[in-house]
C-alpha cells in the first residue's frame, strides 16, 4: 500500500475510495454545491472534486472514465486519460465529455471517474541519425494486423 495525502478543498468533498479490495482505479467524486449538473450532447465540462493530492515522487495518477458511466451513459474525460503528477497541488478537476446524443445530468456526490497511481520512467533522450532494426519497421497503423 502506498499513502497518498489528501486535502479536502471543501467539507462536502468525498475522499477517493476503491469499490472492491482488487480494483486498481480508486473512485473521484463530484464535488458540486449540493447541485447537479447537466451536460449537453457533445459539450465538455470542468467536474470539481474538492480534492487535492500529494502523489509521491515516482508515481503518477492516471484519470480513466468509469466503464459504467461511459458505456452506459456516453460520459468519459474528454482527454481520454488525465495526467496528474506528483508536482501537481491543485484541485483535481475531471474534463467529462457527453458523448452521447441526450443531455446527461451529474448529481453531487456522483462518481465521475477512477485515478490510478502506477510508477514512471523518465526518459533521457539522445538525438542519433539511426536506430536499430526491427521485423516490423516503419510499418504504422494497422502494420501488425493479419495478411
Amino acid at each position: 500500500m502506498t499513502k497518498v495525502k489528501v486535502k479536502k478543498l471543501r467539507e462536502d468533498a468525498k475522499l477517493p475510495s476503491y469499490g472492491t479490495a482488487c480494483a486498481a482505479g480508486a473512485d473521484l467524486y463530484a464535488c458540486l454545491n449540493a447541485q447537479s449538473l447537466t451536460i449537453a450532447p457533445g459539450e465538455t465540462v470542468f467536474v470539481h472534486t474538492g480534492l487535492s493530492l500529494e502523489i509521491p515522487d515516482g508515481l503518477v495518477g492516471l484519470v480513466y472514465a468509469r466503464s459504467g458511466l461511459a458505456s452506459k451513459r456516453g460520459l468519459a474525460p474528454a482527454n481520454k486519460v488525465g495526467v496528474v503528477d506528483s508536482d501537481y497541488r491543485g484541485e483535481i478537476i475531471v474534463s467529462l465529455h457527453n458523448h452521447s446524443l441526450t443531455p446527461q445530468t451529474v448529481d453531487d456526490g456522483e462518481r465521475i471517474a477512477q485515478i490510478v497511481f502506477t510508477p514512471y520512467v523518465t526518459a533521457v533522450f539522445d538525438e542519433t541519425d539511426s536506430l536499430g532494426q526491427t521485423s516490423r519497421g516503419e510499418g504504422g497503423f494497422g502494420s501488425t494486423g493479419e495478411k
